[in-house]
């Protein structure tokens, strides 16, 4: 592609680099220059032009956007995700369902490096979308690219960008209590509307003793309609032997993972019972906020195995926010 200045009476075919006013019309930048616009634009006193010349092999930056996105989405509708139409370069991709985006990091990042006129962004990776939620933008910086350039980059993108849907369909949150008294529903409230994200319901509600084996009895008559086991606690766990996650062995589950590095959302656990995931929620997860426990419960719902290896590695990137009110580490001088 050749870029810049050109007499008007040699620019027809250009596409004009900078919007310009004609003497009826604005021009917009990146328009193919007709016969029309370089009249209107000479009735406005323009002489010279600054114009993107294409050369023999050259694509143009909206069939280029076009041309990478289809490359990434051989088969959007399976990938569960949709194109959009293309404009000034930009292609956008959208979810078509709820569910996470997985992003396969390496080979995006070598699509990005063949040339900086090609580029796409996207989500994280385990992103959680929405439907119609936009997920990537391909845009071709420049208004046209190598044909060359452009194969290379798309040489093997298949499938590099997914969304990957919900799984689980219902789910059962137990409830404990450390008082005669029957806790307010603000958690349940908020757990209800991180599984509506996902199209999941939930079983009617059981608040038992925050007791062992109350604890493990209400574990085992879980419903065989719930595939997934929510337990949210009267108070803190504090250990891997503490009431809840020994409630889970009691009732002949295991507890996998105790604790994590996200805050807030430290004192989540994660086990298994009857085939079923168990996610022992943190106290902040009566908050609608983000915290540690949705990255964990959004893989539970899709279907993806979470290890104690994975959870491990959600540290970077795991400080969310700060709570003013947390309390503030002892000083090493008193």
């Amino acid at each position: 592609m050749i870029f810049g200045a050109l007499p008007l009476n040699e620019a027809s075919g250009c596409y004009l680099a900078h919007s310009l006013q004609g003497a009826e019309h604005r021009i917009a930048k990146g328009t193919r220059l007709a016969a029309q616009d370089l009249a209107d634009l000479a009735a406005a006193g323009h002489r010279q032009l600054t114009v993107a010349q294409l050369e023999p092999g050259d694509i143009h930056e909206d069939r280029a956007a076009e041309m990478l996105a289809e490359a990434l989405l051989p088969d959007p509708e399976a990938l569960g995700l949709r194109i959009s139409g293309a404009g000034a370069g930009r292609v956008n991709l959208y979810a078509l369902g709820p569910g996470l985006i997985r992003v396969d990091a390496e080979r995006i990042n070598a699509l990005n490096a063949v040339d900086p006129m090609i580029t796409l962004a996207t989500v994280p990776d385990y992103h959680r979308a929405d439907a119609g939620g936009m997920v990537a933008t391909a845009k071709i910086i420049s208004y046209a690219v190598p044909d060359e350039a452009l194969t290379a980059a798309t040489r093997d993108v298949a499938g590099a960008l997914r969304l990957i849907p919900p799984q689980l369909h219902r789910a059962t949150l137990i409830e404990t209590r450390t008082s005669a008294e029957t806790p307010p529903d603000k958690g349940r409230a908020a757990m209800i509307g991180r599984l509506d994200r996902f199209g999941m319901s939930m079983a009617p509600r059981q608040v038992v003793a925050h007791r062992e084996a109350e604890l493990a009895t209400a574990l085992q008559t879980v419903g065989a309609d719930s595939d997934l086991i929510l337990i949210l606690t009267g108070s803190a766990t504090s250990d891997p032997l503490d009431v809840a996650p020994a409630a889970v062995r009691a009732a002949g589950g295991e507890v996998t993972r105790f604790g994590m590095p996200v805050d807030p959302g430290n004192l989540l656990f994660l086990g298994h019972l009857a085939g079923r995931p168990v996610l022992g929620l943190p106290g902040c997860a009566r908050s609608p906020a983000l915290n540690g426990a949705d990255w964990v419960l959004e893989r539970l719902v899709c279907g993806i195995d979470v290890s104690s290896a994975d959870i491990a590695a959600m540290g970077v990137g795991g400080l969310l926010k700060e709570i003013p009110t947390r309390p503030r580490p002892r000083r090493s001088d008193v």
